[in-house]
């Protein structure tokens, strides 16, 4: 049973993130790039509202969804081209990140997409687990493979934007600042930071769960040893 203290978190996080993201809509740099950006927010955010009373995560999942969302409030408020990181570093510490690491273009919209992959594995890796059951390897592969499928969608859905609006407000949406190989980097690191995740995950749980191992090997164990295709189709038939 769920402890008051748990089902209010959730509700204090929801309260947080709508109040930054109301915040960061006054007067954003493209309004029109902020509403597109913000479009997959209401989904998502909707969703989880939808959804907590039968089915809430646990409060890991949340944080890192939290944190995952409010980078990204960050970044439609000032276009993810143009968040000021550089900026803010220089006057904390006199000189900007750019110039210490030797970066020629923004790379907020780098870390954001390593981030997605690194802190909303967890919390596809909690759905994939409770939902459809899976233990040992599959618990890891599947939401690995949710990361690195909807990053190439997202890749796909930017492109779509791109084309269909065009002009200014389509190149601040793709925001590939001249890198014809912006998308397959940003679903690379999406890509790296799910998998850094689920390792973490995994080396956790390697360490406290007693059945770590033996979940492990019983999962990859061959349990339908009859082939399926025309065989299967076969048998099918032959129930009719």
């Amino acid at each position: 049973m769920a402890s008051s203290h748990s089902k209010r978190y959730p509700l204090i996080l929801l309260a947080l993130i709508l109040l930054l993201g109301t915040a960061l809509a006054f007067n954003p740099i493209d309004r029109k790039d902020w509403a597109l950006e913000n479009a997959l927010v209401v989904v998502g955010l909707g969703g989880l509202v939808a959804t907590h009373g039968r089915f809430p995560l646990s409060k890991v999942s949340y944080t890192t969804i939290f944190l995952f969302l409010t980078l990204h409030e960050i970044g439609s408020h000032y276009t993810y081209a143009l968040v000021p990181y550089d900026d803010w570093v220089e006057q904390w510490t006199g000189v900007g990140l750019n110039a210490r690491l030797g970066f020629e273009r923004n790379h907020f919209d780098r870390l954001v997409h390593f981030l997605y992959g690194f802190l909303l594995a967890y919390p596809i890796r909690e759905l994939v687990v409770r939902v459809a059951n899976v233990r040992g390897f599959w618990g890891y592969l599947f939401p690995l493979d949710v990361i690195m499928s909807t990053s190439m969608l997202y890749e796909l859905i930017e492109w779509a934007v791109a084309e269909v609006f065009g002009g200014e407000l389509g190149q601040a949406y793709l925001g590939t600042q001249g890198d014809v190989w912006d998308a397959h980097k940003d679903m690379l690191l999406a890509s790296i930071g799910a998998f850094l995740a689920l390792g973490i995950t995994a080396a956790i749980h390697r360490r406290y769960d007693r059945d770590f191992q033996r979940e492990w090997a019983e999962s990859l164990r061959i349990r339908h040893a009859a082939p399926l295709g025309e065989v299967e189709f076969e048998r099918m038939r032959g129930r009719r």
